[in-house]
């Protein structure tokens, strides 16, 4: 009977995987040179994860700090939005989370999992796609507390959530951070008077 792969040695592993792939990103990743530079064998890898594309996706879960699975505490701590003041509060933390500094680094290998979700659907697009409905079912939730239909939270939360995204790509290009800060509250501006439940 085969014996089962060791949990913690799995574990180690992903942790060299996530390290090497924020550092070398995911463009040119082959399994022999990552296997080479991690001191194992492409064989051991697919041994302990099935496919490439498993492991990148178990190695990006290990980001324990990651925004969205820190929300729900956010949202314990200031508590859930009321009113479409609270609600731009929320999301002005949410926006911290994002571009804090020791999240930036993290960022350009995020773009390329979108990038490559959208060149090879067939590898990586659950990797992208659970990013984004987990962003927009829980702002759907949020917006519903405010009174919104279903179909209109979701929407809301959709323009929220493609806007803010978009938001995070500039600043890869040019550095200005603080120009996509102050585009964040414009288009907060722009979008809280209209989250009125009427």
């Amino acid at each position: 009977m085969p014996r089962s792969p060791d949990p913690a040695k799995r574990r180690e592993l992903l942790d060299q995987v996530r390290q090497y792939v924020i550092r070398n990103g995911l463009v040119d990743l082959s399994l022999r040179p990552l296997a080479r530079a991690l001191g194992t064998s492409d064989r051991m890898l697919l041994y302990y994860f099935g496919t490439k594309e498993r492991m990148i996706a178990d190695a990006l879960a290990l980001d324990e700090s990651r925004p969205l699975l820190r929300a729900p505490d956010l949202l314990e701590t200031l508590g859930r939005p009321t009113d479409p003041a609270g609600l731009r509060r929320f999301m002005e933390e949410v926006w911290r989370l994002f571009s804090a500094t020791d999240r930036r680094a993290l960022i350009p290998l995020s773009l390329e999992v979108m990038a490559a979700s959208l060149l090879h659907p067939d590898r990586y697009q659950p990797l992208m796609h659970d990013v984004i409905t987990g962003w927009t079912r829980l702002l759907t939730s949020v917006f519903g507390d405010l009174g919104m239909t279903e179909a209109r939270a979701r929407t809301e939360a959709t323009l929220l959530v493609g806007a803010a995204f978009g938001l995070v790509v500039a600043p890869q290009a040019d550095g200005e951070w603080d120009r996509a800060d102050a585009a964040f509250r414009a288009l907060l501006d722009r979008l809280e008077p209209g989250w009125q439940a009427t």
